[in-house]
């Protein structure tokens, strides 16, 4: 199966030390991004999505500035070639605005339907925070 690496930008008016707990904790991811989101004693988290579960690993982070989930394959071919979102907040230092960038590399070959299903998600995102 060929993966799909879709990547898109958001202005967001608020400041990355804000967002950073939105995008970091499973409180936070639960608001937005996700039906719900929970952490088990292993940190594995379980994003809920129309009732189905996807758990999924964080593999990096970095304070303020971005995190990594890498979704558990859920058969062998999974394995070699792992699903996963980044989430980064970046500034432009010229003007003082600050962007969430999403990398999201997945089984969805439709760019314009990942580009509505972003711009909902980061919709709630702005709603919750103000931005």
């Amino acid at each position: 199966m060929t993966r799909n690496t879709f990547r898109a930008e958001f202005e967001i008016h608020a400041s990355k030390k804000m967002l950073f707990p939105y995008i970091f904790t499973a409180s936070g991811l639960s608001q937005w991004m996700a039906d719900d989101v929970t952490v088990d004693e292993d940190k594995v988290f379980n994003f809920k999505w129309e009732g189905e579960d996807h758990k999924a690993k964080m593999v990096a982070h970095r304070v303020n500035s971005f995190v990594k989930f890498e979704f558990l394959p859920v058969n062998e071919e999974e394995k070699e070639d792992p699903r996963y979102i980044e989430l980064r907040l970046e500034m432009n230092e010229l003007t003082q605005m600050v962007f969430i960038s999403i990398t999201d590399y997945n089984d969805i070959n439709d760019d314009g339907e990942l580009q509505d299903l972003w711009e909902s998600l980061i919709y709630n995102l702005k709603e919750i925070v103000g931005g």
